[in-house]
């Protein structure tokens, strides 16, 4: 959460063009720091608020990554350039029209990230878990157990709780939370 972090998570954004995770119809938007919608209730979240998140989450090289509500991808093609070249990137995507929007678009931009169908009945990829980070792109309304338990040890989350931005820490069995400004987000929906 340092001016480094500040820098490479800004550096990675203006090296990945949003105008490639937009529909056409939000292309003239692209460069607006405001949310745009991509279809099905869904937005692509405004630049600044993703640049806040990215920088708490603290995304490094070699970390697994999991994105919950990765949408478009943008946000995943950026975790992915943040932890290259040996991290991981998975994207859970809650509606399949997304899921297959999300992943032509990590295509398009060359990025090897994966996006993959919200599991029924499941928050996040447990079978995948442990991941070292996890982001939320949705507002819970009270801190989701389900994704704390997919943190590593050592594994930090970053997901909008009751209209607050909230950085979760986990060592061993500890869990820590922080609260970091108000944001507005859709609502974290469980498949």
């Amino acid at each position: 959460m340092d001016d480094d972090g500040d820098a490479r998570v800004r550096e990675v954004m203006a090296a990945l063009d949003r105008r490639t995770f937009l529909p056409p119809d939000q292309h003239r938007f692209a460069d607006a720091d405001q949310p745009l919608s991509i279809g099905h209730h869904a937005t692509c979240s405004q630049p600044s608020t993703v640049a806040r998140m990215l920088t708490l989450l603290d995304a490094r090289p070699g970390h697994r990554v999991l994105d919950v509500g990765s949408g478009s991808g943008w946000t995943t093609a950026i975790l992915a350039r943040l932890v290259a070249p040996d991290g991981e990137v998975r994207g859970v995507e809650l509606e399949p029209a997304l899921v297959e929007t999300g992943r032509a678009n990590l295509a398009a931009a060359g990025v090897a990230a994966a996006i993959e169908p919200a599991v029924p009945g499941a928050l996040g990829l447990p079978g995948h878990a442990p991941f070292d980070r996890v982001l939320v792109s949705a507002e819970a309304r009270r801190l989701p157990r389900a994704l704390v338990d997919q943190l590593a040890d050592g594994g930090r989350m970053v997901v909008p709780v009751r209209g607050e931005l909230v950085v979760v820490d986990r060592s061993g069995d500890e869990v820590t939370t922080r609260a970091f400004g108000s944001y507005r987000f859709v609502p974290l929906r469980r498949p």
